[in-house]
Order: structure tokens, then C-alpha cells, then sequence
């Protein structure tokens, strides 16, 4: 399934203190580490993910994979596209980033992704918007933003 054809889940978009390049490294190794956890491969291998284990260049670059996603475009300091697809759901995370001024950088993140049949409209309503642990760790690999952790990418 073509990424423009899945539906729009949602965006967010901070400002980080740091320069493009800084944001992009800190970028790859967080998304990196939080989705080759052994947890989110488990429940990658239960949902049928198409991406069951990390694979591929690193950093990351188009081709990578690791659990639920494979990188479709990798532009080192501008775009990074996931896509995945499983038993319930096509999905997609966007990342662009932007120089901003005295050395800030602006990163936006939107998802995307199609719910296919009742199990699909299931799925959906379990693990979009909730807050629950289980919930948030999943919502990366159907649409939702992964968890952002460590000082690389605060703002």
C-alpha cells in the first residue's frame, strides 16, 4: 500500500536545542533501540509483522528494518519514512526535521496507517490513544509516535 493512501492518524512536531545532524543521530539510535527491544519483537512475531527482526545498514538507511517497520527513505538530516504492515494494519511513521534559528531544530512526526476489517477496527481503538503501557509501546508499530526518551531528543 502506498504511505500517501494511508489515512492521516495524527502529527506532532517539537523543537529540540540541538542541530539537525545531533537531532538525526539521536533520531536513529532512539528509534533504533526502542524498536529492536526484545518485547516489541515478540509482539511484532504475534501480530504477523511483514519486519520481525533488525536487519540492514546502520545508521539506519533505506532497507533497515527492525521490528514492524522497514525504512523506506532515509535522508540524513531531513526525512526518515517507516512502513510496516501486519495481520491488522499498514502503517507508516514520517519524520522531517528543520534547521531553526541559534542552532535549534524543529522535528515532525506524523503517522499514518489503514485499519482493515473489524479485527483492524479492533485493534485501533486498543491501541490508539491509549496511555496504557502495553498500549504506548505498541502504538509506534500502528500509526501512533514512538516513545521519545533520553536528553538527545528533548527539547
Amino acid at each position: 500500500m502506498q504511505i500517501t493512501s494511508l489515512p492521516h492518524i495524527d502529527e506532532h512536531t517539537t523543537d529540540i536545542a540541538a542541530e539537525v545532524d545531533d537531532v538525526w543521530r539521536g533520531l536513529d539510535e532512539e528509534l533504533d533501540g526502542a524498536f529492536s527491544h526484545t518485547g516489541f519483537a515478540g509482539c511484532a512475531r504475534r501480530v504477523g509483522a511483514a519486519d520481525r527482526t533488525a536487519s540492514g545498514p546502520r545508521p539506519l538507511a533505506a532497507g533497515s528494518t527492525f521490528p514492524g517497520f522497514r525504512v523506506v527513505t532515509a535522508v540524513p538530516g531531513q526525512e526518515l519514512i517507516l512502513q510496516g504492515r501486519h495481520r491488522f494494519s499498514s502503517y507508516a511513521l514520517i519524520f522531517r526535521l528543520d534547521p531553526g534559528d541559534s542552532g535549534r531544530s524543529r522535528l515532525r512526526a506524523e503517522s499514518r496507517a489503514a485499519f482493515p476489517g473489524l479485527t483492524g477496527g479492533l485493534c485501533r481503538r486498543l491501541v490508539i490513544g491509549t496511555r496504557r503501557p502495553c498500549g504506548r509501546h505498541a502504538a509506534p508499530a500502528l500509526g501512533g509516535p514512538p516513545p521519545m526518551r533520553g536528553p538527545k531528543l528533548n527539547a
